[in-house]
């Protein structure tokens, strides 16, 4: 007997999943894809820092929770969680802002290290790997009873035909499900090079639209990036990829020559919050985790473990 389906293979979905499962409840989690070909096996995945960019009166205690989390599976070989080293850059300066200073590693940069931003210092962050992450989810998720099933989910009846409780972290289909016309895609591209001997990673905090950052993973690198709000289109941008590799071998010029590997193309689910709450409805239960931005990743153990909360009460 299933006690809880959870719609979603991304990150969100995965951790809601194994976080009922490890307190007690039979959970299945249904996917369109395999979680190595959601929107999550694209994200860079700095998990340290501030939350910059969502209001949700509970984001920074999830935040909180998540960050202590990924902090100890940093220290556990095969999660594809490590501590990372690197610097954080701003347009808006000219002091680092003012919770900086708290941050593990914290030191300011030189004026070369700052490679022409008016604002930077470096810090010390969990990182994931996300695709070497996900396999770990999958496997914490089998190995703590649940299940994933590769199907498509067409309106949130069938689940809740499936099992008395129901997760609905299905990130932009998610909106698309709930008929909630706040959520958009937010299309983002990733490059992915051969890494030329990088360890450190360079993350550029605050634009809406062109960012530059590139997060070093063993033998490859992660080059990011850009945010495009309405774009519903998968296939990699040539331009776009042109450009990214530009801005980051400026700043790294070990980059400019690495060879490119892939480009990855995902769809975050924009919203003007994180929907974190129950929907009545006449079978069953109904609970809404879904909206998180670029900011999933980092917020998924913390919202997580309010959902077991939720379903427990």
């Amino acid at each position: 007997m299933t006690d809880v389906v959870v719609v979603g293979g991304g990150v969100v979905g995965l951790t809601t999943a194994i976080a009922l499962n490890e307190a007690g409840l039979r959970t299945v989690v249904w996917t369109a894809e395999v979680p190595r070909r959601t929107t999550s096996a694209v994200a860079g995945a700095l998990l340290g820092g501030p939350v910059t960019a969502e209001p949700h009166e509970d984001a920074v205690r999830w935040r909180q929770v998540s960050l202590e989390i990924f902090d100890e599976l940093a220290t556990r070989p095969h999660t594809g969680v490590t501590a990372a080293r690197g610097r954080m850059v701003s347009r808006r300066g000219p002091q680092p802002p003012d919770w900086a200073p708290g941050l593990p590693g914290f030191a300011e940069c030189s004026p070369e290290e700052l490679a022409g931003y008016p604002a930077g210092f470096w810090m010390t962050s969990p990182v994931a790997d996300m695709p070497c992450y996900l396999d770990y989810l999958v496997d914490r998720l089998c190995k703590s009873g649940g299940d994933i099933e590769v199907c498509t989910v067409a309106s949130l009846e069938q689940p809740t035909s499936a099992a008395p409780v129901v997760i609905n972290c299905a990130g932009v289909a998610g909106g698309t499900l709930a008929c909630d016309d706040s959520v958009t895609p937010v299309r983002g591209q990733h490059v992915v090079v051969e890494n030329p001997g990088l360890t450190e990673f360079f993350y550029e905090v605050g634009p809406d639209d062109d960012w530059t950052g590139f997060f070093p993973h063993g033998d490859r690198v992660v080059l990011g990036g850009n945010a495009r709000r309405g774009d519903w289109n998968l296939e990699p941008d040539d331009r776009q990829t042109a450009d990214i590799v530009k801005r980051c071998a400026e700043i790294e010029p070990r980059l400019a020559d690495a060879r490119v590997i892939k480009v990855d193309v995902g769809l975050r689910p924009g919203r003007p919050s994180i929907r974190l709450e129950e929907q009545q409805v006449d079978q069953g239960r109904l609970i809404h985790n879904y909206g998180h931005g670029g900011v999933g990743v980092s917020m998924s153990w913390g919202c997580a473990l309010d959902v077991v909360k939720m379903v427990s009460a």
